[in-house]
């Protein structure tokens, strides 16, 4: 059976903090507009001790939030996040969260704090989850899918000539492809032939591209970008992740060697010094090069 992961993006880091800043908004706004219709919550505004209750309460919540949400951030190397895990991580949040409210709730009544009728602490606790699923798990969607739509925007695609629009007068030829690239804000800085790119080298927050010109000079294009993303972007294609730090061309390379310390790639140009394969990514490589043979 195949495993669906979620898309890295999710576990990035400005991606997390946005989510949090906006669920924190959201779930106010929500509690805010609730609370005057309900008869189960005892949330309060306004200089009293339930309004300190709650305060203490929602800092709590927000930092069980932050933690949990660091914590994604933090094992993104560790291990690949599949969709059931995620949903699993996020329904965790909520049911910590109706579980701090009944207790809360408990606890605010029996130090005379809050003026609530208790009842049994399922009931309590099946409210405060319904009440928390809209809070997190409704703003968490909608993140999702903003940045689903954002990330779009950056990625590199392959695509045939013929369905780029060019300023070149000379038709090229059918089946011809080549690799656009786009940066963080979606604009498109760079399109090469496939058959002129050499490799892709990540630098922090860039990516260099080196390629050949129509004059077989090497070249290279720094844009703001992910590795990340261009690696997800050209799956299936005959660009190659080999290290933390580089991309390859698989059919620009010339020769594969055993060195002491593992594997190097030399490629169809001697001004580009031999590329180091990782074991993490040795599997792929060795078989994607068997498969160019």
């Amino acid at each position: 059976m195949k495993t669906f992961y979620i898309p890295v993006y999710l576990r990035g880091k400005y991606q997390l903090i946005a989510t949090v800043t906006f669920t924190a908004l959201w779930s106010l706004v929500y509690i805010l507009c609730k609370v005057p219709f309900s008869d189960n919550a005892w949330f309060a505004l306004g200089a009293s001790k339930a309004f300190s209750f709650t305060a203490i309460f929602f800092g709590i919540c927000l930092m069980l939030v932050i933690i949990s949400k660091w914590l994604m951030y933090a094992t993104r190397a560790m291990f690949k996040m599949t969709f059931p895990q995620y949903v699993a991580w996020n329904l965790s949040e909520v049911i910590l969260i109706s579980m701090l409210y009944t207790c809360f709730t408990i606890q605010g009544v029996t130090l005379g704090i809050i003026d609530f009728h208790l009842s049994s602490f399922m009931h309590m606790f099946l409210h405060a989850f319904e009440t928390s699923f809209m809070a997190l798990i409704v703003p968490y969607i909608i993140a999702g899918m903003f940045f689903a739509i954002e990330d779009k925007n950056k990625t590199i695609r392959l695509m045939n000539t013929n369905e780029v629009v060019s300023d070149e007068t000379q038709e090229l030829p059918s089946g011809v492809q080549k690799v656009t690239l786009y940066d963080n804000s979606g604009v498109m800085k760079l399109s090469v032939s496939l058959a002129n790119l050499f490799y892709i080298e990540s630098d922090d927050n860039y990516i260099i591209v080196w390629y050949t010109d129509s004059k077989g000079d090497l070249k290279k294009y720094m844009i703001r970008c992910r590795l990340k993303t261009v690696e997800e972007s050209f799956m299936g294609s005959s660009l190659v992740r080999c290290h933390r730090k580089y991309i390859v061309n698989m059919d620009k390379v010339q020769a594969l060697r055993k060195e002491k310390d593992g594997y190097e790639l030399d490629l169809e140009n001697d001004a580009i010094p031999p590329i180091t394969i990782t074991k993490t990514y040795a599997e792929n490589v060795l078989s994607r090069f068997n498969n160019n043979l």
